[in-house]
């Protein structure tokens, strides 16, 4: 770090920031002017650093990110390394990919991504029901020239073309899983991003789990026969989850812990 980055980083510190923040807000934006006086007063005032930067690290990709999308987070690349050792067991050569709920792209693109360096020709539709959010996932599979992917608007299976049935190899989603009441015991920071890529309604008695009710039970009817479902899931829907599979007559189905123990992804196969 040159010494003007140095003592950028003291000012910043100085002025109520921590060091760690404060090296990647200079790096990002330079260790004077305006930009970084302005990204520095966004911080302060409690906006996510993601957001602040403007660009996050996700797996293999650095992927553009603002209000118009969830932040991406670490549970979420595990549900992409479990995704692909589900396809690696497959063996397909050309599978075809449904990201359902895909904000920023972060899950599909990722996908997408490492399976190229695998010499995998997959194919990606990506479904949001925020036109915002699709238009910023667009612009990330641009950004990565990855071009084997269609860009959907619909709320979960809604409007998907019906040619679509019995066909995806591979769903994939992060919904909504936090309630109501939850939602407001969390971190404030989490007002920053889109409430509707956070909170769903309660279900069968389940909080939070309205969202993740409609696509498991629906996913088996646009899954090939043999074709898998990978989910996330808040740490208290175990139960839920594995009942809705069972009952949406979904088979080999499993429950996984994320890297701090908790159980988070669940897998299942038509």
């Amino acid at each position: 770090m040159t010494d003007a980055n140095a003592q950028a980083v003291t000012e910043l510190v100085r002025g109520g920031l921590n060091r760690r923040e404060a090296r990647w807000l200079v790096e990002e934006f330079g260790s004077h002017g305006h930009a970084l006086q302005v990204a520095a007063q966004r911080r302060r005032d409690g906006e996510p650093l993601q957001y602040v930067i403007g660009h996050w690290p996700f797996r293999s990709l650095d992927l553009e990110v603002d209000e118009r999308v969830l932040i991406p987070r670490p549970e979420t690349e595990e549900l992409v390394a479990v995704a692909i050792r589900e396809l690696a067991r497959a063996q397909l050569s050309e599978p075809l990919i449904m990201d359902l709920g895909c904000g920023s792209g972060a899950i599909g693109l990722a996908l997408l991504d490492e399976l190229r360096e695998r010499g995998v020709a997959a194919t990606l539709v990506a479904v949001d029901e925020s036109l915002d959010a699709l238009a910023l996932a667009q612009r990330n599979a641009r950004k990565h020239e990855l071009s084997r992917a269609t860009f959907v608007h619909s709320s979960w299976f809604d409007d998907l073309d019906l040619a679509l049935h019995d066909s995806i190899d591979l769903i994939v989603a992060n919904p909504p899983y936090v309630g109501d009441e939850e939602f407001a015991g969390l971190d404030a920071v989490l007002r920053y991003e889109p409430r509707s890529a956070i909170v769903a309604p309660d279900s069968l008695g389940v909080t939070g789990f309205a969202d993740l009710e409609i696509i498991i039970a629906q996913s088996i009817t646009w899954l090939k026969p043999g074709g898998v479902l990978v989910c996330e899931h808040a740490n208290t829907h175990r139960d839920a989850v594995l009942a809705a599979a069972t009952a949406a007559g979904l088979r080999d189905v499993k429950d996984l812990e994320d890297l701090s123990g908790q159980p988070r992804i669940m897998v299942a196969h038509r």
